[in-house]
C-alpha cells in the first residue's frame, strides 16, 4: 500500500488528506480559531462533584466546564471502586487531560491519567507497566521493545508506564533511546510548569495538526509528504530532522497554480461525504444518516443485477459495501455507536464472509473499532472511538429551515394550519375584522387556487374577509395572521 499526505494551509485552517492507493481515506481539518483540545494538559478546579454519576465537573478555562468520570482517574486498580467524594472535592486542585474534544452541548472529556505521545512511545507517568501495540504482531519483536524500553527508563530514570506504538517496529535502540530522552524532558518540563501556573491554565499544548499527522501517521508506506506553504514546509522540516528522520527525503513542499486538494479532487470527496447517499460502483448505493444518538448505514442493491441469482446480487453488493462502510467511517469521522443494515443474506457462510471481509477493512482504521453482535434482525453494531467532531459537525450547522429535521412541512400542510389558526382568531376576537394572511410565496399561490374554494367558504362561515400578502423572506413554514 502507498501512503501519501497531502497538507494544504491557509491562514484560517489547516487541512491534511491521507491518500491511500490513490483514495482519500481520512481527512483532518484543524482552524485557526479552532484548535483541537485533545491531549491537551491543565490545571484545574473542581467546580461540582456527581455523586450518582461518580463523576465531576471541572474549569480548566473553557467556555464550558469539562467532565472527569472515576473510571477515568488514577487510582489502584486491584481495590474496589472508591466512592468519587473519596478523590475529589469542590474546589480541589487537579492536572487533568483532554481525550475528548466539546462535542455539540457537551463539555471536553478529561483524564488524570496523563498520556504523552512521542514519535514511537507513549509516556503515562501515573502507569507501571510496559506495552506493546496489538499491531506490532512477532513475539520475537515485541519481546526485543520491551527488553530496550526496560533499559532505557532505568537509564533515564522515568516513571510509570511506556507503551510502545507501532511505529516502533524494526527501529533501533538508539532511535528508541532519543525518544525516550525526548519524553523524559517533557515530562520535567510539565512537572515544574504545573507548579508555576496559576488555576485554571493551559501546562501543555498538543502539537499543531502538521506536525501530529507525520508523527502518528507517517511510516514505512508513506511514499511522499507534500505541504503547500513555504513557511509551514520549513517547520515541518525541523521537526521532520529532530524526530522522524526516515522522513526527511519524502517531505518536499508542493509550488503549483493548481491547488493541491485538486490533484486528487479532494474537495469533490469533501462535497460527497456530506451527502447521505453514497453510490457503489455495482450500481448499489448506502443511505447514511447521523444522528446525536447513533449512525445508521443501510446498504441497498439498486440498479445493481449483474449477478447469478438474487442471492448472488445481494453477496455481491454487501461485499462491495464493506469496502465503501470503512473508508466513509474514517473520511467522515463518525464514531459513538454504527448500525448497520446489510441486505439480507439467505446463505449463512455469505453472511459470515462478509462480517469477516468488513472486520478487515476496519483493522486500516487508526481509531478503535469494535463489532459488539449481529443482532437477530441481521444488524450489525459495532462503536468507533469519537475524539473529535465528525465531518459534518465541523464543517455544517443545522439547516435554518427545516431546524436540522431534514424536511419541511408542504405547503398544503401550512394551509390548512392556517384555516385552523383563522377559526381560532375568529373565537378568540369578538369583533367582525377581517385577516390579513402574511405568508410565503408557495403558500400564499396555493391558497388563492388548489385552496380558493375552501378559503371562499370559510369566508362564508366567518362572514369576515380574508386577504393575502406574499413575504419572500419568510421560510416555507413561517405565516402571519393579522386582524384587518
Amino acid at each position: 500500500m502507498s501512503d501519501e499526505l497531502l497538507i494544504n494551509v491557509t491562514p484560517m485552517e489547516c487541512r491534511v488528506a491521507l491518500i491511500q492507493n490513490g483514495t482519500v481515506n481520512e481527512l483532518f481539518i484543524e482552524r485557526t480559531a479552532k484548535r483541537g483540545l485533545v491531549g491537551n494538559i491543565y490545571k484545574g478546579k473542581v467546580v461540582r462533584v456527581l455523586p450518582g454519576m461518580q463523576a465531576a465537573f471541572v474549569d480548566i478555562g473553557l467556555s464550558r466546564t469539562a467532565f472527569l468520570h472515576i473510571n477515568d482517574m488514577v487510582w489502584p486498580r486491584n481495590q474496589a471502586i472508591p466512592n468519587v467524594f473519596e478523590l475529589l472535592q469542590p474546589g480541589q486542585i487537579l492536572v487533568v487531560q483532554v481525550m475528548k474534544d466539546m462535542l455539540g452541548t457537551k463539555g471536553a472529556r478529561l483524564s488524570t491519567d496523563l498520556s504523552i505521545p512521542s514519535r514511537y512511545l507513549v509516556l503515562m507517568p501515573y502507569g507501571n507497566h510496559i506495552g506493546v501495540s496489538q499491531r506490532i504482531e512477532s513475539d520475537v519483536e515485541r519481546e526485543r521493545l520491551k527488553n530496550i524500553i526496560e533499559r532505557i527508563q532505568k537509564q533515564h530514570k522515568l516513571p510509570g508506564s511506556v507503551i510502545v506504538r507501532t511505529a516502533a517496529e524494526g527501529v533501533s535502540e538508539e532511535e528508541i533511546a532519543q525518544d525516550m530522552a525526548y519524553l523524559a524532558k517533557l515530562w520535567k518540563h510539565i512537572q515544574r510548569k504545573q507548579q508555576l501556573v496559576s488555576v485554571p491554565s493551559l501546562i501543555f499544548e498538543e502539537l499543531p495538526l502538521p506536525q501530529r499527522v507525520i508523527r502518528d501517521l507517517a511510516n514505512e508506506n508513506t511514499a511522499k509528504i507534500y505541504v503547500d506553504s513555504r513557511e509551514v514546509h520549513g517547520k515541518l522540516a525541523e521537526f521532520v530532522e529532530e524526530f522522524v528522520p526516515m522522513m526527511k527525503n519524502r517531505l518536499g513542499h508542493y509550488p503549483g497554480e493548481r491547488p493541491i486538494f485538486d490533484l486528487y479532487n479532494i474537495e469533490e470527496d469533501i462535497q460527497k461525504a456530506l451527502q447521505t447517499r453514497v453510490a457503489l460502483k455495482s450500481g448499489g448505493y448506502l443511505m447514511i444518516d447521523q444522528t446525536e444518538a447513533m449512525t445508521t448505514i443501510d446498504v441497498n442493491t439498486g440498479s445493481y443485477v449483474g449477478g447469478r441469482s438474487l442471492e448472488d446480487t445481494v453477496f455481491k453488493t454487501n461485499m462491495e459495501a464493506t469496502q465503501i462502510i470503512a473508508r466513509q467511517l474514517r473520511l467522515r469521522n463518525l464514531g459513538g455507536i454504527i448500525i448497520i443494515d446489510f441486505i439480507d443474506m439467505q446463505e449463512s457462510h455469505h453472511r459470515e464472509e462478509v462480517l469477516l471481509q468488513f472486520e478487515r477493512m476496519l483493522e486500516r482504521d487508526h481509531a478503535k473499532t469494535k463489532i459488539t453482535q449481529v443482532s437477530e434482525l441481521g444488524l450489525v453494531e459495532m462503536t468507533r472511538k469519537r475524539t473529535r467532531e465528525s465531518l459534518e459537525h465541523l464543517l455544517c450547522e443545522s439547516c435554518p429551515i427545516c431546524q436540522g429535521r431534514g424536511f419541511v412541512k408542504t405547503a398544503e400542510s401550512i394551509c390548512y394550519e392556517i384555516f385552523r389558526e383563522i377559526m381560532r382568531y375568529a373565537r378568540a376576537y369578538a369583533s367582525q375584522s377581517g385577516f390579513t394572511v402574511v405568508a410565503h410565496p408557495l403558500v400564499v399561490d396555493r391558497l388563492l387556487t388548489t385552496e380558493a374554494t375552501s378559503v371562499a367558504d370559510l369566508e362564508h362561515f366567518l362572514n369576515r374577509v380574508i386577504k393575502f400578502q406574499v413575504e419572500n423572506l419568510y421560510t416555507q413554514e413561517q405565516y402571519d395572521i393579522i386582524l384587518s
